[in-house]
């Protein structure tokens, strides 16, 4: 496709006709020729809302760019209701990559009932690999909304599924080749695969229902940088046991492969929680069919500690992920 916004029949066909889920809340949704989207609240909801853009890879852009900007508003307590795309993408595109990355937008939305209420899609020179930037309309009754500094001194923490999971699916996509060289094309296939458990919706409402004082979504920075920043938003210390933080061998592997520190690897599909009752509600997310685990407790103070056997050291403020050491 040529430079400048894309025709009105590329917009029909591969992006419009794509989209399905509908939520009785938009009023006004995606359509040709409208600008805006127009949704619908009861008087005692409010809007949550969060924009994120997908830049590290271009497999499974689309996916991708829904899970990261859907489990931003989970992480509020709140139910996502709909979504609005930015799609920048190289001179060159072919539609049908345009088409196959709407499919993807579309089958996750239809996975966790949003709906796609509009955007713009534009082909142009200033990016050499599609960029989408997703920004997600959630509501939550008033007096339910999440934060992330809402943790209490005495607070359990629990950590969802294992760290590292989106981080390495990118790099098993990105570096295949390089790492079939060295394992097997199940386990490569299969560290890739990891995307399919980017999505921490299911265990955001879970967590809502069991009662938790801070909820944040372990994005890019790990869980070393998702820690500092619950820590820091909630004005509290921490003591955390390095060895109770989940972490999948196929993570472990491939971080060896690159000298990348997982605990610093960018970690959608895994939720930060703090609460009471911990270990009650990694019960509650088993029988769910959700891993979890109790990491460390909320303290007193300002000390964010880190305890690896007899070896205590302190969080830093999170510095660049470690996905870019890999994928430039």
């Amino acid at each position: 496709m040529k430079a400048g916004k894309v025709p009105e029949s590329v917009l029909k066909r591969s992006i419009i006709k794509q989209i399905k889920t509908r939520r009785p809340e938009i009023l006004q949704g995606a359509a040709v020729g409208e600008d805006c989207a127009v949704i619908a609240l009861e008087d005692d909801e409010v809007y949550v809302m969060s924009t994120d853009p997908i830049t590290g890879t271009s497999h499974e852009i689309g996916s991708l760019s829904v899970h990261v900007t859907a489990n931003d508003i989970a992480s509020a307590g709140a139910e996502v209701i709909g979504v609005m795309l930015s799609v920048l993408l190289p001179e060159g595109t072919q539609e049908e990559e345009l088409k196959t990355i709407m499919k993807q937008v579309e089958d996750t939305c239809h996975e966790l009932n949003i709906q796609t209420i509009g955007g713009h899609t534009e082909v142009t020179r200033v990016v050499n690999q599609p960029v989408i930037t997703v920004t997600g309309v959630g509501k939550v009754k008033k007096d339910k909304f999440v934060t992330t500094g809402g943790a209490k001194p005495g607070n359990d923490i629990v950590v969802t599924k294992w760290i590292g999971l989106e981080g390495t699916s990118i790099i098993a996509r990105e570096k295949e080749e390089e790492l079939k060289a060295r394992f097997s094309r199940s386990f490569v296939e299969g560290a890739a695969d990891l995307i399919k458990y980017l999505s921490v919706v299911p265990e955001a409402a879970v967590a809502v229902k069991h009662g938790v004082t801070a909820m944040h979504d372990v994005t890019e920075g790990g869980i070393f940088g998702a820690l500092w920043e619950v820590a820091e938003a909630s004005g509290v210390g921490m003591s955390v046991n390095l060895r109770d933080i989940p972490i999948r061998q196929e993570t472990v592997e491939i971080c060896e492969v690159f000298d990348v520190n997982p605990y610093e690897l960018i970690s959608s599909g895994s939720m930060l929680i703090t609460t009471e009752g911990g270990h009650d509600l990694v019960r509650k997310l088993s029988e769910a069919g959700i891993p979890a685990a109790v990491i460390g407790k909320v303290t007193d103070g300002n000390d964010r500690v880190l305890i690896n056997g007899d070896i205590r050291r302190f969080l830093t403020p999170p510095g660049p992920d470690e996905l870019y050491k890999v994928v430039k």
